[in-house]
């Protein structure tokens, strides 16, 4: 957050919207070359980085004409150089180093004058000026706000809107946060406000209010003029910011005594600090047009939709914006795409809660989502699938139906995976879709819509070769022609009947938290409904079942050798091996298949190996891995055998545990032992994950993991589901995430943690044996000494002292009843801990490199897991030391110059690492 930055001495200045991002880079540099402070340019992370807008550029040459190239002569003189040399960064006595910070104080004095200065030559060059503090609304404003960043657009929309219906409100926008010039503040302030709310999109517990907050306070606190002033919080983690939460913070303004320190946006229904929204306003303004497409992640959807905003800005003399919600899946989740066209500039950082247009790109959405909420009245909605006019009545939800009827929206369908399948393009229904949305939505000549999209396809995928090419504009021919509009009947207003989704007894956090995530009403949860420290329960992804695979294995027994090498390398743990005796299979479905298990230990079971139809995604791993000859496993179509298959996955894991000990030190043993890291929100054929998955069979019910961020943080600890499970027992791994770049210090942290507490534990029993201790539990004591640091040993010791202690205890007096009670209640430190620190190379071999190096060498016993896929995965494929020579990534375009480094090699150097 940028707040952390504050006491840096960096001035700081801030963008609200990406036209501005545009201008203020340019102010910046400039005013940091004329005024010789350094200068940070912030802007919101994803709300306005990950934008898209229509911008008129600034050339390099209208920039060239702004710089003053003798201050940067002066800054280059500057710079440390053997021909005039100086000396910096030396070591200060508490004598001099106060006198000398002081020094600096001109230049910051002058600063909010240089960048005033510089907006205004910008403003002449641009026709956009800015100030330092900028004002819009009512000339006699009584109420005002002021805030900074994305949220400001958000306000002066909603004060444009206010000021038709009369009210009295306005907006200062912070635009040089540091240095804060009191000044130019109050140069914009109306004279005639009576009351103030400052925004603050950052929360320091325990402060008397938020940064910008307590700046305005203080300003004001040497002028006459004294209005009330209430702060309050907003849009923390990118929540939204409305207009109508923008009026409730203007309503709060009415009060007699208005609510100081409160949130918008949430319900806080635990310390009351909330605003309530009382009305809902469009504050848009009007001939803008409105689009939602729902897409999967990895279908092409968001892509499109990019290409589409590209299409009309450019070719129209429309406003375009375009802005993409993902959820943390890695891919196959959903994606929500929303577009706005226009002929006004458009300030609008929000989402589209009034849509002319909806498409839903994926079919299972319309039983999992509420996709229509929000449509206008005779608005359109397309959706992808492979129903017919007649399949609709009984495929489509009865909410669904009534909403398209009561409104009298224009439904299509187009079956964009079939058209996909046989252009040769997969799962990638991304042109067959946007080429029916500008059909559809005729916001360009649909003639000329095509051709643009072609010469887009051209430009995007020509170095592909034309095959790719002409299999893309194919599919936009096809589309064209297979779009359908559904004609539905006038009884689907009032229709009760349609598909239902029957949802089992689960979980109160998952019926209660999980769900409602999932279903997109997150936004509604209230602050009560979430711990204080964030703790969530574990294996909660076994209730998502999201059903993205378009196909899934089906297995043959007749000719599988039962290697179990699908089930090594299924990323998602969706397809498991599982034995069982005749009996036990009593019960079993009709398509239920089994085959006499292979292997002496294994005699009198029988084996299947299943999937689970649900959490699949479909990747192929499981058949591209199969050794055996003909087709033990072959891809079929989820809708083909999705009901079977589901009854078969609960009945397979209804069978009892087996009684026969299976060897997990080769591929197929291990498989056999339950995976305690399952369906996770990895893409889908992720080669990180089936690694995680195997530490877990073979260590997982007493495994401790620090997780670096990455990759593996985000499948594997995102909100609200946790693909790390439990066995039996309820034992399984625990799991925590840091930082990046500080993750092996805490896993070594953790490991420090359980070996003190654990040399308390034998302090204790070694205490109890003095004491005189003896029986059954002296000999568990003794052996629980002797092996403690071993893992099956120190289990099966702990295991016998858990059923002798509590009648010790009960029979024990003074000193060793006290010391018997404590080793009691220390009972889950009986069995060893297994140490894990997971995370990719960007942090094993980057970022988090010197940390990593300090924990291999303390001789700990710790194990490192180092997901290398040689670039940083998570944030977009960045080459990292780890990329091998000529590998081409970002930031190595033309091929990486040096080689890789040998992390292996390196950690081998200590002596007494073992490296895998």
């Amino acid at each position: 957050d940028v707040m952390a930055c504050r006491q840096t001495g960096f001035a700081l200045l801030a963008s609200a919207s990406v036209q501005e991002s545009m201008d203020m880079a340019a102010i910046a540099h400039l005013s940091a070359i004329k005024s010789s402070v350094p200068f940070i340019h912030f802007f919101d992370g994803f709300r306005t980085s990950h934008e898209i807008q229509k911008i008129e550029e600034i050339s390099y040459e209208e920039m060239k004409s702004l710089v003053n190239w003798e201050k940067v002569e002066d800054f280059r003189k500057r710079a440390l150089n053997p021909e005039h040399p100086v000396q910096r960064g030396t070591a200060q006595n508490p004598d001099i180093y106060f006198q000398n910070r002081e020094a600096a104080n001109p230049y910051y004095l002058a600063t909010p004058g240089i960048v005033a200065e510089i907006m205004n030559k910008v403003g002449k060059l641009t026709g956009r000026f800015y100030k330092p503090f900028e004002y819009v609304g009512a000339p006699d404003a009584e109420r005002i706000i002021i805030c900074m960043g994305s949220g400001a657009e958000t306000v002066e929309e909603t004060v444009n809107h206010l000021l038709k219906k009369g009210e009295k409100v306005g907006l200062i926008k912070v635009r040089l946060y540091r240095p804060f010039s009191a000044d130019h503040f109050f140069a914009v302030l109306p004279k005639t406000v009576q009351k103030i709310a400052v925004l603050d999109r950052t929360k320091e517990p325990g402060s008397k209010g938020e940064p910008l907050y307590q700046d305005v306070c203080t300003a004001f606190m040497e002028k006459q003029q004294n209005p009330l002033i209430v702060g309050g919080r907003y849009g923390l983690g990118s929540k939204e910011f409305t207009p109508s939460m923008v009026k409730a913070v203007f309503d709060n303004l009415l009060l007699a005594e208005p609510k100081n320190l409160f949130t918008v946006g949430i319900n806080d229904d635990v310390t009351n600090s909330s605003l309530e929204i009382k009305e809902n306003i469009d504050a848009a303004p009007e001939g803008l047009h409105r689009c939602k497409f729902f897409g999967l992640g990895s279908d092409g959807t968001v892509g499109a939709n990019k290409n589409s905003i590209k299409i009309i800005g450019d070719n129209t003399d429309m406003y375009a914006q375009g802005y993409f919600v993902y959820d943390s899946k890695k891919s196959g989740g959903i994606t929500i795409s929303h577009l706005r066209f226009g002929k006004s500039p458009i300030q609008s950082p929000y989402l589209i809660d009034q849509a002319d247009f909806i498409a839903c790109h994926n079919p299972s959405y319309v039983t999992r989502y509420d996709v229509l909420e929000g449509i206008k009245e005779g608005g359109s909605f397309l959706l992808n699938s492979p129903w017919t006019a007649e399949e609709m009545e009984e495929k489509l939800p009865a909410v669904m139906k009534q909403t398209i009827a009561k409104k009298k929206l224009k439904f299509y369908n187009i079956d964009a995976v079939k058209i996909a399948g046989e252009v040769g393009l997969g799962g990638r229904i991304n042109m067959i879709m946007q080429a029916s949305f500008f059909k559809i939505a005729n916001v360009i000549p649909v003639d000329k819509a095509f051709s643009y999209i072609k010469e887009a396809i051209k430009n995007t995928y020509g170095r592909k070769g034309d095959k790719i090419v002409n299999m893309n504009i194919k599919a936009v021919d096809r589309a064209a022609e297979a779009l359908e509009e559904i004609k539905y009947p006038e009884s689907w207003a009032i229709t009760t009947t349609g598909m239902e989704i029957v949802e089992e007894k689960v979980p109160e956090y998952v019926e209660n938290i999980v769900r409602p995530i999932l279903s997109l009403e997150g936004d509604k949860l209230p602050v009560s409904a979430f711990t204080p420290d964030g703790t969530v329960p574990v294996g909660t992804t076994q209730y998502e079942k999201r059903g993205v695979a378009i196909k899934i294995p089906k297995w043959n027994p007749a000719d599988c050798i039962q290697c179990n090498q699908c089930a090594f390398v299924c990323p998602h743990a969706c397809i498991r091996p599982y034995i069982a005796k005749e009996e036990a299979l009593a019960d079993a479905p009709d398509s239920f298949t089994t085959k006499a298990a292979i292997g002496k230990e294994l005699a009198g079971y029988q084996f299947r190996m299943q999937v689970s139809a649900l959490d699949c995604t479909g990747c192929g791993n499981c058949v591209d891995i199969c050794p055996a000859k003909g087709q033990p496993i072959t891809m079929v179509s989820l809708e083909e055998i999705v009901n079977e298959e589901v009854k078969n996955y609960k009945f397979a894991e209804s069978l009892p545990k087996p009684e026969v000990e299976i060897s997990p030190e080769t591929v197929k043993g291990s498989q056999f032992r339950q995976p305690l890291f399952e369906f996770s929100g990895a893409c889908a054929g992720c080669g990180e994950t089936p690694y995680v998955k195997l530490v877990t069979q073979l260590f997982g019910d007493r495994m401790i993991v620090a997780n670096a961020t990455g990759c593996s943080s985000i499948y594997g600890g995102s909100a609200p589901t946790c693909p790390y499970t439990v066995n039996e027992n309820g034992h399984g791994p625990a799991w925590a995430n840091s930082l990046f770049e500080d993750n092996a210090e805490f896993g070594f942290g953790m490991n420090l943690a359980v070996l003190q507490r654990r040399n308390k534990l034998a302090d204790l029993i070694n205490q109890a044996l003095e004491l005189g201790i003896n029986g059954e539990l002296k000999i568990a004591f003794a052996e629980w000494l002797q092996s403690k640091d071993e893992a099956e040993a120190s289990r099966k010791a702990g295991d016998k002292i858990k059923t002798l202690i509590d009648s010790a205890i009960a029979q024990a007096g003074g000193d060793l009843k006290s010391i018997l009670s404590e080793i009691a209640g220390m009972k889950d430190l009986y069995t060893k801990k297994s140490i894990w620190i997971f995370g990719g190379d960007g942090w094993a071999y980057d970022i988090g490199y010197g940390g990593l190096d300090h924990v291999l060498a303390s001789g700990e016993n710790v194990n490192v897991l180092v997901l290398d896929t040689e670039v940083y995965s998570n944030t977009g494929g960045q080459s990292s030391k780890s990329t091998p020579t000529a590998a081409v990534a970002k930031f190595a375009s033309a091929g990486k110059r040096v080689k890789k480094k040998d992390l292996g090699a390196i950690a081998m150097t200590y002596g007494y690492v073992y490296v895998a």
